[in-house]
């Protein structure tokens, strides 16, 4: 179980140079956590410490600066990792039909592929202490799958799977799974993925050219948030549950539609379901 700093270092793992990654780093360092936060960009790694936050570089595409980012993480606190919350990701929109595959392939190797790398280094010496915790941030399309999404649900869809057979993998253990699940936050999430489809999927020359430009509308827009949307403090405090609880749960939902979403697919035929997700596409 994770104490705070006066009884014990306690030390996270995290990929944040913005969003709900930043805000969590930034907001358990203050509480008097042993934060180590990684970012891709060099800049980002030096803003962060200019904060006063341990960061180190870290590419979620590349293997080999996953186990150097590791290792790295394991000299800054001693051998001593309790947690590891896997955060970083990115959308790729677009239609399935329209994703080239190594599109597809590229947004698993940052979502999946890389998560499953850390996240068994992380096993590997939790094992050795007896005890840790791993918290995933996935996302109410890791429940339910939303058209011109497809790359990125197939990764959350991917991702709860790896995490639930992995938490019953562990039940004999002290080492706890979670997974936390948000609907819309902000975060720069949006332009982030304007830049992916427009690097990837050709709308001259597709079927859906028309609802694409819905689809950039949506990307593009700067007017207030679409509605319950919440800031990064409320997938802050289900993490803070999850490192701090004496029995994390393995699900957290966090916005009113992914409490929805879980509800009505308990509920409804998935024929039914398709008809709401479809209004909302």
């Amino acid at each position: 179980m994770l104490k705070q700093k006066q009884f014990y270092e306690n030390d996270i793992n995290y990929r944040c140079s913005t969003g709900i990654g930043y805000y969590c780093a930034k907001k358990l360092h203050q509480e008097g956590y042993k934060v180590i936060a990684s970012c891709k960009k060099k800049s980002d790694v030096e803003a962060l410490t200019s904060q006063g936050l341990t960061c180190i570089q870290l590419d979620l595409a590349s293997n080999q600066s996953i186990h150097d980012g590791f290792n790295r993480a394991l000299e800054l606190c001693n051998g001593q990792l309790d947690a590891l919350f896997n955060n970083g990701a990115y959308g790729q929109p677009g239609a399935v039909e329209d994703l080239p595959t190594d599109a597809l392939r590229a947004q698993f190797e940052v979502n999946v592929f890389s998560w499953h790398t850390l996240t068994n280094l992380a096993l590997k010496h939790m094992r050795t202490r007896g005890t840790g915790r791993i918290i995933h941030n996935s996302s109410v399309l890791g429940l339910v799958a939303l058209p011109y999404r497809g790359a990125y649900n197939a990764s959350k869809f991917a991702l709860e799977g790896l995490a639930d057979t992995m938490r019953m993998e562990l039940s004999q253990t002290q080492i706890q799974v979670s997974l936390i699940e948000p609907g819309p936050i902000l975060s720069k999430f949006r332009e982030n993925a304007l830049q992916a489809f427009m690097k990837n999927i050709n709308v001259q020359d597709s079927a859906h050219a028309d609802n694409y430009q819905k689809q950039l509308n949506r990307l593009e827009s700067n007017s207030t948030p679409q509605a319950f949307t919440l800031g990064p403090d409320a997938v802050y405090s289900k993490l803070l549950h999850a490192l701090t609880a004496k029995k994390a749960k393995p699900r957290y939902y966090v916005t009113f539609p992914t409490y929805l979403m879980g509800y009505l697919k308990r509920l409804l035929s998935t024929t039914m379901l398709d008809k709401i997700l479809l209004k909302n596409k």
